[in-house]
């Protein structure tokens, strides 16, 4: 018989790991990244394809986004808004 995996393992957050944000356990890559691709267009496949992850991790993954959508989005519309902040004031440093 296949050993089957307990998808309730997949996912993992600690505050030693991506300052607490929930991630792919045993790895750092955090769903918020994994939910970001999947957002500008990515297939799991290819997330899987980039990230070296499996099929089962990115699905995982984006179910976990799907069922804390809001708290993720709002996340990524931090970073976003972070991004433009420092790329804004990198802007003025450099004219």
């Amino acid at each position: 018989m296949a050993a089957v995996t307990d998808i309730g393992t997949l996912i993992a957050a600690s505050p030693d790991i991506r300052g607490g944000r929930p991630h792919v356990a045993g790895t750092g890559m955090t769903v918020m990244r994994i939910a970001g691709w999947h957002q500008l267009g990515c297939s799991p496949e290819e997330i899987a394809r980039k990230t070296g992850l499996s099929l089962a991790q990115i699905h995982a993954a984006l179910a976990y986004y799907h069922a804390n959508q809001e708290a993720i989005d709002t996340d990524l519309a931090d970073e976003a808004a972070e991004y433009d902040r420092l790329a804004l004031k990198e802007d003025r440093r450099s004219s």
